[in-house]
């Protein structure tokens, strides 16, 4: 799946200080309490294939088993597009059989960037279709530039999402939006994804990454155990009923009491200070 050269550099990578890792279609990289993931297939405009997704597989595996990491942000290589799609030239050779594993493939990637344990900032530097719009759906929190696009044109190549856009775009624009959507193919502007709620924020593209950063930097202050049982009540909850939910909720809030973080940020509000969280 590598060249002899991209082999070279992820040997060359365990050496390296700030921890950087070339994988054939994605970019790896780590600074201090944030890992840098880009999708790096700027030709077909970061298009995904099967071997991009192992890629990304074993990028968000390393950034959550790494206890170092805080927080991470995944963009896209280049100024015209986050994710363009899926990559066609692949995908009009697949059987049905292979077309639904190729969905399970993605599925399963893009589940474990969603309950990674960890917050995952979708730094949406320009399209963002198909596969792309997925991708970033699986985010924490997704922030884009004035000309990004978003859409799910499947329809147009007479399929249907197959990442989750079926049911991640329903729970965060609603069943109506969503469906027109996913039934027309039509892409909408950056504003107009900000104005339904599919964009946290819109972000000059010079200040696109530092805003990303700004963001975790400001997560990572807080106690990490209880981003990470926020995170799980959060996206667990929306599985079940309100009243499971709010049970859950509690349940969370009963361990994150029990821990010594939250000894030490009471005791840090009491005593007019900043806290230090070890995460225990």
């Amino acid at each position: 799946m590598s060249s002899p050269a991209v082999a070279q550099t992820l040997e060359h990578a365990t050496s390296l200080p700030v921890s950087e890792m070339y994988a054939a279609n994605v970019l790896y990289e780590k600074k201090g309490a944030i890992a840098y993931v880009t999708i790096n297939r700027p030709k077909v405009l970061n298009a995904l294939n099967r071997a991009t997704w192992l890629d990304l597989r074993s990028a968000f595996e390393d950034a959550r088993d790494d206890v170092a990491v805080r927080g991470v942000i995944l963009t896209g290589t280049g100024d015209k597009a986050f994710v363009a799609g899926a990559d066609i030239s692949e995908l009009a050779h697949v059987s049905a059989v292979e077309a639904e594993a190729s969905s399970r493939l993605g599925q399963a990637v893009l589940d474990l960037v969603e309950n990674l344990g960890k917050p995952v900032i979708a730094a949406i530097n320009g399209f963002a279709l198909g596969g792309g719009c997925e991708t970033a759906m699986a985010c924490t929190i997704r922030i884009a530039v004035p000309q990004a696009k978003f859409g799910q044109p499947e329809v147009k190549l007479g399929l249907l999402p197959g990442g989750g856009g079926t049911q991640r775009l329903p729970r965060l624009i609603g069943k109506g939006r969503a469906l027109q959507l996913i039934l027309t193919g039509g892409l909408i502007s950056a504003d107009e994804a900000y104005r339904i709620g599919l964009v946290n924020e819109i972000v000059p593209a010079a200040e696109l990454l530092a805003r990303a950063e700004a963001i975790l930097h400001q997560i990572a202050a807080n106690g990490p155990i209880a981003v990470r049982y926020a995170l799980e009540a959060t996206h667990k909850g929306l599985d079940t009923g309100q009243s499971e939910g709010l049970a859950l909720e509690a349940a969370y809030f009963g361990l994150s009491a029990g821990t010594e973080d939250k000894k030490e940020g009471t005791s840090a509000f009491l005593e007019k200070r900043a806290p230090q969280f070890h995460g225990h």
